[in-house]
């Protein structure tokens, strides 16, 4: 293929199918949590990172990693802590840390408009070698957590005063999860960018589930779909000449209206299958298979 002729280009496919893995592996805890728009407020702490990288000159991808693990945890105990003050504390972080990155990167020497969009909505050619090294170890720790710890992930996610009951430490896991959202908005920024990295965290969730009755299924069918869009988008943006992260994004919603489309005649032969088993078999009683096949398959 022509595509793989450009060194650009197989940083940028590389790029894209370790997103593709690492967004939807975080996101189903993330949607489980009813957390769904973390992957936004951390990818506007993330910006002032950006921001500080170029105006130190060292690599803007650590420098997001770092400063939006640390927003991350900070979001964390603000959610703990901060009780009814807790969403205006929030809307400054994610507020400042957009107007701390905008501010660094035009301090920096350098700095542009430019640059600041490539983060902000992805872009193919600048994903460089340096870049390439720094996701695939941020995406290895990413796999590590969301695979290693599921177990443990999912029962937090599911309900947190059963997870403390049987012993798990909560709150540790609790941050670890912000803190693997934080590093998967790093290693998204390159492709998808700081601004829809969250709706590539999400959708391909809630696409899945359209389809999908337990975790493993939902997990598996989420991640696919991740690959498939943010390769597809890749593809796509480099032979139309549009923007990656809006390609992929607007793919991933298409994704999730085929997937509803093809979930309905499904939804329609359960519900036959419920009122043949009697009445009984309650709509309650129906989703009963849903949630324990979800804790079997989690292994909790």
């Amino acid at each position: 293929m022509e595509i793989l002729n450009y060194a650009f280009m197989q940083r940028a496919l590389l790029a894209a199918v370790l997103v593709g893995i690492t967004a939807p592996a975080v996101g189903i805890y993330l949607v489980q949590r009813r957390q769904a728009l973390m992957g936004d407020g951390i990818g506007h702490v993330a910006m002032t990172g950006v921001g500080l990288g170029f105006l130190l000159s060292w690599s803007p991808v650590w420098m997001a990693t770092l400063v939006s693990v640390l927003g991350a945890v900070l979001m964390e105990l603000i959610r703990w802590y901060g009780k009814t003050r807790g969403d205006v504390a929030l809307a400054m972080l994610f507020y400042g840390g957009m107007a701390g990155g905008v501010m660094f990167i035009n301090l920096a020497p350098g700095g542009s408009n430019a640059n600041l969009t490539s983060y902000l909505f992805g872009s193919l050619s600048t994903v460089s070698e340096s870049d390439v090294t720094a996701i695939c170890l941020l995406a290895a720790f990413v796999v590590l957590v969301t695979l290693g710890l599921r177990r443990q992930l999912f029962a937090v996610s599911q309900d947190e005063e059963f997870a403390r009951v049987t012993g798990l430490p909560v709150r540790a896991l609790n941050l670890l999860t912000a803190v693997t959202a934080a590093v998967t908005v790093t290693v998204a920024m390159r492709v998808v960018g700081l601004l829809l990295v969250s709706a590539l965290m999400v959708v391909p969730v809630a696409a899945a589930q359209q389809l999908t009755r337990s975790f493993a299924a939902t997990f598996a069918v989420s991640v696919a779909i991740g690959v498939a869009v943010t390769l597809s988008g890749t593809v796509t943006s480099y032979y139309q000449d549009v923007p990656p992260g809006a390609t992929i994004v607007l793919l991933t919603i298409g994704a999730f209206v085929l997937m509803t489309v093809l979930a309905a005649p499904l939804a329609r032969r359960r519900a036959r299958a419920a009122s043949a088993a009697g009445p009984a078999a309650d709509p309650a009683e129906c989703r009963v298979p849903a949630t324990r096949g979800a804790a079997d398959d989690a292994g909790v």
